[in-house]
């Protein structure tokens, strides 16, 4: 039987670090019989932790795509990352899947990667549901965590799922919605026996059910007001307004299970085949056809087009394309892909179903679907895939938090350089939240990422697969020098040799401008003292000089350079001879004007939990910090606050270490501003010693 997008169900997983995630995956491929089972983080051997580097630390570094079939649905599920370092990877699983399913463990509750999570899908429109986990652990407690989900998130979170008992007397779990309990052994079998609901939960279930049905009535008038005439709808629908609601973001189903002792998981996955939206419960998605806003509709009849939102290299495969389906339908046989933005067309090899690392060949491929194209030699991460005859609309870019924690890399060996530039080029193909850039200024080359255990990968990844050995350091920062009073200076350039000499003669005015205004070059001759045709040369060796100012080497900005007097002679007088007389004039006009330097003051905002905000406030102080402000975000605090970025190099280790973890910040540049003087003298013999030694 051909899949159809209606029997089709996408999720993400996502919450903090180290609150279930990939046990919970681990759980739902072995309760689906998908593995005989289940693995550990700790031990190495989940299916979606499968890279050395997440084997090596235990931890989640990059989605991994699961595809099961259950009850004559496919369900996808994309498990995301929970530590700060990888958000970017979250926030596109979120963008991707259909419907999120929020992780929380009942002993530690709401966390920072939780708020951004749900911040996630508010911003996306993403359906949400709330898993809480863990509810075998000590001091495991569902009822405080559900009503921080109601007072942080939102008072339509309900539970679908109650649990029976906790900690070690966890007996399994309520389902509100059929009335009916589910009775587990704590052993990990997932062996479960159906039974009454117990006498002192009957309230609590009854409660819960109402609360839900109230909630989902408001999608359709009709229904609501048959609610309050008759007090009850009948059972198909309640279920096809329950769905409708999940959708629309009107209720947020909170469940509540154990993935490690493996209780409750079954009557998740029911819940997800039988109550989760399918692609065709979702709203169109935008897309722009040439000038025109359009919208895509998840219909199989319609042109083909998909989406690519994660590239992998794979050892023994090869680079793999991961793509959703947006609408429209294609078989593998004879069929090629076309690359709208780029303009090229590629053939397909397969198109598997991907779970962990193993992938499984289909012939057809469905609106809703997601899955891996391997060995596509152009396609990026966020291009548009149709055929070149079908679709012809581009869905918008995916956006990608702005890198926070910057190294500059230093190539061990002469072989090392020469392999650095593909090694580089590849690696950021992979992973978007990655920058490098080859600084003019302060010729650092510049690797960008969220944090240094996300770089401490990409470097490790970059030895093992290119052999390619890096160092590391702290970049220099770009400082500028400016100019505080006006002044003018000659530059006289006079060489006599045998034959033609060199003569060049120019006087400049040197005047500060407003920060920000950059280089004005003006022409103020009069009378022919310098000739028309080498006045651009005086121009053309200011902007070259400037480049390096004399205070330490760093451009000069914000400044006017008025050319008023000069003159020449008729045979020894070239282009070259006034570049260089302006060079003379240059370097002493900005010396006598008062020069300062210039650093780059930085917009921060860091998100922490309330008990680290004095912390956080009385560090930004001892890094020349100005706090401009802090707002409440739940249980969470907002500092927004500017600091020079010469003390913020290492502010992502800094803050990971002052909050243990929980806090995190964006980072974006301000404006230029003078560098207190004291520091400014290191920062000029600093470059004076590099000048000897060189």
């Amino acid at each position: 039987m051909a899949r159809t997008p209606e029997n089709t169900r996408s999720f993400t997983l996502a919450g903090h670090g180290g609150s279930g995630k990939t046990a919970l995956i681990e759980a739902m491929l072995f309760d689906n019989g998908n593995i005989t089972r289940m693995g550990k983080s700790e031990s190495g051997n989940t299916v979606s932790d499968f890279s050395a580097e997440e084997q090596k630390r235990q931890i989640s570094i990059s989605t991994s795509l699961m595809t099961m079939e259950r009850n004559g649905k496919t369900l996808f599920c994309l498990d995301s990352p929970g530590f700060a370092d990888f958000v970017g990877e979250m926030s596109v699983a979120i963008t991707i899947a259909d419907t999120a399913i929020i992780v929380l463990s009942a002993v530690s509750g709401i966390e920072v990667q939780t708020t951004r999570a749900w911040d996630t899908t508010c911003d996306t429109k993403t359906p949400a549901v709330f898993y809480i986990s863990r509810m075998d652990r000590e001091n495991a407690d569902f009822e405080k965590v559900l009503m921080d989900i109601q007072s942080e998130f939102s008072d339509r979170a309900l539970p679908v799922l109650l649990p029976i008992g906790k900690e070690t007397n966890l007996k399994g779990v309520v389902n509100v919605l059929k009335k009916k309990a589910y009775l587990y052994p704590l052993d990990g079998s997932g062996k479960f026996q159906e039974a009454d609901v117990p006498g002192d939960m009957l309230e609590a279930m009854d409660s819960a059910r109402e609360a839900i049905t109230e909630a989902i009535v408001e999608v359709d008038d009709a229904l609501m007001e048959r609610y309050l005439e008759d007090g009850e709808i009948s059972e198909s629908e309640f279920k096809g307004a329950l769905r409708k609601a999940i959708a629309e973001r009107k209720f947020f189903p909170v469940v509540a299970g154990a993935s490690t002792a493996n209780v409750g998981i079954h009557q998740l996955l029911d819940f997800i085949v039988e109550s989760f939206p399918s692609p065709l419960d979702m709203a169109p998605q935008a897309a722009q056809e040439g000038d025109n806003e359009v919208t895509v509709k998840t219909d199989p009849a319609v042109a083909f087009s998909s989406r690519c939102f994660k590239i992998m290299v794979d050892p023994y495969v090869g680079k793999l394309s991961f793509i959703r389906v947006a609408s429209g339908s294609l078989t593998a046989e004879g069929n090629s892909i076309y690359n709208i933005a780029k303009g090229e067309e590629e053939r397909i090899s397969s198109f598997k179903f991907i779970t962990g690392k193993e992938g499984k060949d289909v012939k057809e491929i469905v609106a809703g679907d997601i899955l891996a194209l391997p060995k596509l030699q152009s396609t990026k991460v966020g291009d548009t895939l149709t055929q070149k005859t079908g679709a012809k609309w581009i869905f918008p870019e995916i956006s990608f938090p702005a890198p926070v924690y910057s190294v500059a890399v230093v190539a061990k060996s002469r072989a090392d350089e020469d392999k650095l530039g593909n090694a580089i080029s590849r690696t950021l193909e992979e992973d978007p939240c990655l920058t490098f850039e080859k600084n003019v200024e302060t010729h650092d080359n510049v690797l960008s990422g969220m944090g240094d255990m996300h770089i401490g990968i990409v470097l490790a990844k970059m030895k093992e697969r290119y052999g390619v050995d890096l160092d590391t350091r702290t970049p220099q920062v770009p400082y500028r020098e400016t100019i505080r009073k006006t002044t003018e200076a000659q530059g006289k350039h006079k060489k006599q040799t045998g034959g033609h000499g060199q003569f060049g003669d120019v006087y400049i005015r040197y005047i500060p401008l407003s920060r920000g205004e950059g280089f004005v070059f003006e022409d103020k001759i009069t009378g022919g003292a310098v000739p028309k045709n080498y006045i651009p040369a005086v121009e053309k060796g200011l902007r070259e000089y400037m480049l390096k100012g004399p205070l330490a080497g760093f451009p000069v900005v914000d400044f006017k350079a008025e050319l008023y007097f000069g003159s020449y002679h008729d045979v020894d007088s070239s282009e070259l001879s006034f570049k260089l007389a302006t060079r003379l004039s240059f370097k002493k006009g900005i010396l006598d004007a008062n020069p300062i330097l210039l650093e780059p003051i930085m917009n921060v905002e860091v998100i922490v939990p309330e008990q680290y905000l004095g912390d956080v406030m009385g560090d930004f102080n001892s890094r020349r910090g100005r706090i401009a402000g802090t707002d409440s975000h739940g249980k969470l605090q907002v500092v927004k606050a500017q600091a020079p970025l010469a003390e913020m190099f290492r502010y992502a280790i800094i803050l990971r270490s002052m909050t243990s973890g929980q806090g995190n910040f964006s980072m974006s540049h301000s404006y230029y501003e003078e560098v207190p003087p004291d520091i400014a003298k290191k920062v000029i013999a600093a470059h004076k010693q590099e000048e000897e030694e060189e």
